[in-house]
């Protein structure tokens, strides 16, 4: 079945279109949810709530674009106003005095993809939600401080700490790794 024929089927009130609909594109969203959240319980929650704004708004899905793209706009509007409940807080922590240092590739080579996520989850909530929308679904530092209610150099701001906090966190791991 097509993707246009899939909601076609959902807006007509087919759950098993419902059911196939959520089996293609689940894996893909949970791992967007996986990215915002703070442990796989709450990215559970994230997913199953995005997928219900998704079927209450399948009508006003216009066909314009990629339909992987709008459930994915709406799994990370849904996860950031779950995490958006507590707004940004000055986060600091310490790295005023960091010094940037050199990885050596073969190490990044060897680090998982679970161990990279890992460390992009261990980032304070504010460095995280920007660093997820700026590396990974690829938002302007404009268009993330009209989602996030910041300016463009707060984003910019907190991309920049976010970078170096990982940059730590995979010299620790590289230390480990030798």
């Amino acid at each position: 079945m097509s993707e246009k024929e899939l909601i076609h089927a959902c807006l007509r009130g087919d759950n098993q279109s419902f059911r196939r609909l959520y089996d293609r594109y689940a894996a893909k969203m949970m791992t967007v949810c996986l990215r915002y959240a703070r442990h796989r319980l709450e990215a559970e929650d994230l997913l199953q709530d995005g997928f219900v704004k998704v079927f209450n708004n399948l009508e006003k899905f216009q066909h314009k674009g990629s339909f992987e793209g709008w459930i994915r706009r709406i799994m990370i509007n849904t996860a950031l106003k779950n995490n958006g409940r507590s707004s940004f807080k000055n986060e600091r922590i310490g790295l005023e005095d960091y010094q940037s240092g050199s990885q050596d590739p073969k190490v990044l080579a060897k680090l998982s993809e679970e161990e990279i996520l890992k460390a992009i989850a261990e980032l304070p909530e504010g460095y995280r939600r920007v660093f997820n929308m700026y590396v990974i679904d690829g938002l302007s530092h404009k268009e993330i401080g009209e989602i996030l209610n910041i300016t463009d150099s707060t984003s910019r701001s907190q991309l920049v700490k976010a970078r170096k906090l990982l940059q730590l966190k995979i010299e620790a791991l590289q230390k480990v790794s030798l």
